[in-house]
């Protein structure tokens, strides 16, 4: 990697950094657009993975879902999670498409995995890969897993209509890797690293403004909701973070070593 990439990076890196703690969404977008534009890709994912409790010897899996997921560039007709919605249906299903068991391969550590590199050429003519890849015009994908621990990763996904070259993929993985704070920030922020269980959209909206100096009142009227019942959310998110107050909330997301 030349050095003028390599600074391109390092100032998404401070960019990231500037955003408020509340705005781990908008700092995301910011991450995949400018690394969409560096690496020539056309869209971005990020997903949060995490692995339930129980005995899964005969799961493919191994236990792992997918508890959350962030798209980049909205695919009609679905905006919201297009074809990805679909992906993780059948994954939950355990209709398992050899794509699934890419992320499993090295599961734990830091890894770069892609389509064109990792799976074989006839793959590229199956019904799964047209109907969710080929037929919104991907052709590669490249997939970067960071583990946070032994139950929760973070990965992010870059999609081309053309083969990533390895400069790309280089790009892509040394951008990715040198941001452990922010992968811990996003996956906190989904209540998947921390919270005794995942956070609903209403109590993300809630904790996006109870990271800032929002009274309940204004964090109610932002919201649309009765103050009482954002009372309710605020308690429900400090139970499933296991703290008791705005203060200890908001140590989670001071302490990133953590």
């Amino acid at each position: 990697m030349d050095t003028e990439t390599q600074e391109k990076i390092h100032r998404i890196w401070d960019e990231l950094s500037d955003f408020e703690t509340g705005q781990s969404d908008q700092a995301a977008t910011h991450l995949m657009e400018s690394l969409c534009n560096l690496a020539d890709a056309w869209n971005a994912t990020w997903g949060g993975a995490t692995r339930m409790d129980g005995n899964f010897q005969d799961d493919p899996l191994q236990g792992w879902r997918v508890s959350a997921m962030k798209l980049l560039q909205p695919i009609a007709p679905h905006p919201n999670e297009g074809p990805f919605k679909e992906i993780l249906k059948l994954w939950d299903r355990r209709e398992i498409d050899p794509s699934f068991l890419l992320p499993m391969r090295g599961v734990g550590t830091f890894r770069t995995y892609s389509f064109r590199r990792e799976l074989p050429p006839d793959w590229f003519e199956s019904p799964f890969y047209k109907a969710y890849y080929g037929l919104v015009g991907t052709c590669d994908s490249v997939f970067i897993g960071f583990p946070l621990n032994q139950d929760a990763e973070s990965h992010f996904g870059f999609y081309s209509s053309k083969v990533f070259s390895d400069e790309e993929i280089a790009l892509l993985t040394y951008a990715v890797r040198g941001i452990k704070w922010f992968h811990r920030q996003l996956m906190l922020s989904h209540g998947l690293l921390m919270a005794s269980s995942p956070l609903t959209p209403t109590e993300r909206r809630v904790l996006r403004l109870l990271l800032t100096e929002a009274s309940e009142k204004h964090i109610a009227d932002q919201a649309g909701l009765a103050v009482s019942t954002t009372h309710q959310h605020v308690i429900a998110i400090f139970r499933k973070f296991g703290v008791r107050s705005r203060a200890g909330l908001m140590s989670l997301w001071l302490n990133r070593g953590g």
